[in-house]
Parts: C-alpha cells; sequence; structure tokens
C-alpha cells in the first residue's frame, strides 16, 4: 500500500490552510530541528508536529513513529503532510503511516531545504525556499 501522494510546499500550506484537521508532521531528527529550524504553522492556527523517522546519529529507523505519531494525536482520519530535508525521508514516513491505517498521507516534495545544488549546498528549493514560514528551534 502507498500513501496519497505528493505536494508541493506551497500546496502543502494550502492544505493546512483550507483543512483546520490538517498536519504537518516535520520527520527529521531532532538535530536537524535544532539546527536548521522547523515550518512555523502560528499563521493557520497550528504548530507542527515533530516525530523522527530516522534517529540521530545512527540513522536507526524509529521503531516507535507510529506509536509517536498516535501520542500527538494522528488519526487514521486526519489529512497529514510529512516533511524532511528534501522529501525522501518522508515518503518512508507517509508509506508508513498509510500503512498503519492513516487514510490520507502526503510526502512534501523538495521537503524543508531541497536537495544539493551544484555546489554541494542545500536551500535552493523546499518549505524555506519558497518563503513559507519557519523558524529557528
Amino acid at each position: 500500500m502507498t500513501y496519497t501522494g505528493d505536494l508541493t510546499p506551497q500546496e502543502t500550506w494550502q492544505l493546512l490552510q483550507d483543512d483546520p484537521q490538517a498536519v504537518l508532521v516535520d520527520c527529521r531528527t531532532e538535530a536537524e530541528w535544532n539546527y536548521v529550524g522547523i515550518p512555523e504553522l502560528s499563521q493557520v492556527g497550528r504548530t507542527v508536529v515533530l516525530v523522527e523517522w530516522q534517529t540521530y546519529p545512527d540513522g536507526a529507523r524509529n521503531p516507535r513513529f507510529v506509536a509517536d505519531l498516535r501520542r500527538k494525536g494522528v488519526t487514521d482520519e486526519t489529512p497529514v503532510a510529512f516533511i524532511c530535508r528534501s522529501g525522501h525521508r518522508s515518503i518512508g514516513a507517509a508509506e508508513a503511516a498509510t500503512a498503519a491505517g492513516v487514510q490520507r498521507a502526503y510526502n512534501v516534495l523538495e521537503g524543508f531545504e531541497g536537495g544539493l545544488d551544484a555546489f554541494g549546498h542545500r536551500g535552493v528549493a523546499g518549505w524555506r525556499a519558497e518563503g513559507l514560514p519557519w523558524r529557528q528551534f
């Protein structure tokens, strides 16, 4: 079973504006949240849900991922957009949520920082590059 589909950062922001039940789950690591920043959702009356897909520094998959989602209020009916650094880990998170019964699980394309540019740097694509609200932790 696969997830519902992919959304651009702008489409994700629109979903959060249009659907008061929708949530954004940042599935990066705690280190990324602390040092890179997180989406800021106060304009839509919510906060980003922080649940690690993989742990830092070993990169092991979080065995409590679905349980952590449930504990933070994600139900089968909750529309959920998953965001990571570049839009790859969030695919696995969306697939795991779907397998656990979440009916509308989305992956945010390009993630928070986007992929690497020609110089090996991030930041030319993704949530921050689109000018969407974010903050340092």
